[in-house]
């Protein structure tokens, strides 16, 4: 980019912040200034999968209770709990003195509407539910939760990450469409969301909760005490990534969420740069195809994914350094205990050939497949443009359709033909822990019904494969049922991986407490 340029868009970033705020950046105090990687456009994690929703949920909600950095799930809201010998009944009591930012004490009922509604949603709700799950608040401090058959992951379950995570809201939201997302957000999180602050395209803004009180243990991943040290965080959205790089290195900002690798060493020259990866599992490449629509409403549209392109090129051009990725051809988490690559010896070189032929055997007629791209996420912008180019060599008449990545994550939940406002193709990344396990991979389930994560794949064989997974105990009966699973994707193809890439995070360095997760919160975090 022209300096000249890059100096105007970096200006009018900021002028964005000082306009709002009434004041020039240098001289705001007690202000986090945090550059995520995408818009946030979505309120609510329980109809949306993106990463930057569920980041936004970890600011202003909190859980029943939460993974440590062995994720092992530790109680959070909950203050005490009881499991019966036959694991069939739970009794859990809330922390006294839990508050919505509206001052409302948060109550027992609340956490039951909460989890009936990301029951609807969540993998590990439909087996729950499917187990039986009957949810009673006792008092306004207490609930059970009673199963007809015992599942030793319930508690897993309740502390999963993320989007699709069992944030627990007001009852006036908790008892709303699981399917509609709402638009007011009221937590009880370490940060009240800004509705006043928010301007989207520009700017989010998350002020102290003055009444959250955290928990007496330290910080440890997304358990532990959430001490807010700081009276305000806001988001400033800056698209462009070099100009969100001059940003940081200027000072303007405190925390760049997803630097490009090529930017690293720029980054790594300033003294007053820290950049470090705070993410040991990486992210997942994946390639998510619409079930819904010609020609990947197919096995074999969709299996002709699978030989279109090797996941080197993938990698190559958007993580570059061989040092920040990895191949991955499981599709059950690798670096993990689960990983297999069972059933793939000639799936890992492309096949252009034997892609045709598939796409034949679907019934390809050379209709428009549109292809989403990103133009604000250089990883998956150059993932995307390598698929565009190998769909175009096995002869397919692809229609690359080029937004920001927030208007992507609006539209992929669009069941809408692809030459009606819907689509084909997107690429997107996911958390490596999140994709570790069966029952936290929320692009494994296959839920028929028009349900589950977008482009609403179906396939009773592989969920009852899921399900199997989670109700054994036995170690090596699980790792021939996670081979099962590995080999029904194949098969189906409810996603592709496409790699494993690993990606620092870079701050100030007077931006202190910065707390090693897959994704940055901002609890803990303090600047000199």
């Amino acid at each position: 980019m022209h300096k000249t340029m890059r100096k105007v868009i970096l200006a009018a970033a900021m002028l964005g912040v000082v306009s709002a705020s009434g004041a020039a950046p240098a001289a705001a105090q007690g202000v986090i200034r945090y550059v995520p990687h995408a818009d946030l456009k979505v309120l609510d994690p329980i109809t949306n999968t993106a990463a930057i929703t569920g980041q936004h949920a970890y600011m202003v909600y909190d859980m029943l209770f939460a993974y440590d950095r062995d994720y092992r799930p530790q109680p959070q809201m909950v203050e005490a709990y009881t499991v019966s010998s036959d694991g069939l009944s739970y009794r859990f009591t809330l922390r006294a003195g839990l508050k919505f930012h509206d001052g409302q004490p948060v109550k027992a009922s609340d956490a039951v509407l909460s989890l009936n509604r990301w029951a609807a949603r969540d993998s590990n709700g439909t087996i729950l539910r499917g187990l039986g799950m009957k949810l009673a608040a006792v008092d306004d401090r207490t609930f059970t939760m009673t199963l007809r058959e015992p599942w030793g992951l319930v508690l897993d379950s309740l502390a999963k990450d993320g989007s699709y995570a069992a944030f627990v809201m007001r009852e006036q939201e908790a008892k709303s469409d699981p399917n509609t997302a709402i638009t007011e957000v009221i937590g009880s999180g370490p940060f009240r969301f800004s509705r006043e602050g928010w301007v989207p395209g520009s700017k989010v803004v998350y002020v102290k909760n003055q009444d959250y009180i955290p928990r007496a243990e330290p910080a440890n991943l997304f358990a532990g005490g959430k001490q807010v040290k700081t009276d305000r965080v806001e988001w400033v959205i800056i698209p462009d990534a070099a100009t969100a790089a001059a940003a940081l290195n200027a000072g303007e900002v405190d925390i760049f969420e997803q630097p490009p690798t090529d930017l690293l060493p720029m980054l790594r020259r300033n003294k007053d740069v820290v950049v470090k990866v705070h993410n040991p599992f990486g992210e997942i490449a994946y390639l998510r195809p619409n079930h819904l629509h010609p020609p990947f409403d197919k096995p074999e549209g969709r299996q002709a994914l699978l030989y279109i392109a090797a996941q080197d090129e993938y990698m190559q051009a958007s993580a570059g350094d061989p040092a920040y990725w990895r191949r991955c051809f499981s599709w059950v988490g690798c670096g993990s205990a689960n990983e297999t690559e069972a059933g793939t010896t000639d799936l890992q070189k492309p096949n252009i050939a034997k892609a045709k032929e598939l796409l034949q055997k679907a019934g390809y007629a050379g209709q428009p497949v549109v292809v989403l791209q990103p133009n604000d996420l250089q990883v998956l912008r150059d993932i995307t443009q390598v698929l565009a180019a190998r769909l175009k060599d096995a002869g397919v008449n692809v229609d690359l359709q080029l937004s920001d990545w927030a208007t992507i994550t609006a539209r992929r939940v669009k069941k809408d033909a692809p030459d009606k406002g819907g689509w084909s193709l997107f690429v997107s990344t996911a958390f490596g822990f999140r994709f570790s396990s069966p029952v936290t991979n929320f692009a494994l389930p296959m839920p028929c019904g028009g349900t589950g994560f977008v482009g609403w794949a179906c396939d009773e064989k592989m969920n009852g494969l899921l399900s199997s997974w989670a109700k054994e105990m036995d170690s090596v009966k699980r790792k021939s049922i996670t081979e099962a699973i590995q080999l029904r994707a194949i098969e189906t193809i409810p996603y592709l991986p496409m790699g494993q890439i690993t990606r620092p995070v870079a701050y100030r360095s007077n931006v202190e407490g910065m707390i090693e997760v897959p994704s940055p919160v901002l609890w803990n975090v303090s600047k000199r």
